[in-house]
């Protein structure tokens, strides 16, 4: 097993040395400090760090990534700025799209939803890293598991502040259910 220092992004790796070892062979690579474009609506706080490991199969190369980051993002009660740490993880089987002897290109139609490595033998980890953190994004990030959210009347956030708002006047016509209680039997 070999091991190399820090990688700067991209998340992209020279593979043909790894496919020119035996099956089994692997590397394990530490990933810091990478960034990466995860589109208009949503930011990385943090950059991307952690490990991932190459080992060469008879058809290409297996890569496990166990990675970190951290997201800006907007609560969904409040809508405070908030920075949520994420852990992403996965495991894809990527194919030379050349043979490395002949430089020929190899039939990609039998596997077309498989990774490929580039032309150049490299494995480009970014769009798979993007796709698992936005699978990992919250649906409904939240500040802390009790925020009471903004004020139906005023707006504000309901913990700043006080929130005694009088009661409007009341429609006439329903004067007479303002006495109305549910528990009242």
């Amino acid at each position: 097993m070999t091991s190399s220092g820090p990688v700067e992004a991209p998340l992209a790796w020279n593979v043909a040395g790894l496919l020119t070892d035996e099956v089994g062979s692997e590397r394990v690579l530490e990933v810091a400090d990478a960034r990466i474009d995860l589109g208009d609506d949503l930011r990385q706080a943090e950059p991307i760090a952690g490990r991932v490991r190459l080992v060469r199969t008879n058809r290409g190369i297996l890569a496990t990534a166990d990675l970190g980051t951290a997201l800006e993002l907007e609560c969904s009660r409040c809508l405070r700025e908030v920075v949520l740490p994420i852990e992403i993880g996965f495991q894809e089987e990527y194919l030379p799209s050349l043979d490395l002897a002949t430089g020929r290109p190899l039939p990609i139609d039998d596997e077309p939803d498989v990774g490929r490595l580039t032309d150049h033998h490299e494995l480009d980890l970014e769009p798979s890293v993007r796709d698992a953190i936005l699978l990992a994004e919250p649906i409904a990030p939240l500040c802390r598991p009790d925020c009471p959210g903004l004020c139906i009347v005023c707006g504000l956030r309901l913990d700043e502040g006080e929130h005694d708002h009088p009661d409007d006047d009341i429609d006439p016509r329903l004067e007479a259910l303002r006495g109305f209680r549910a528990d009242a039997g």
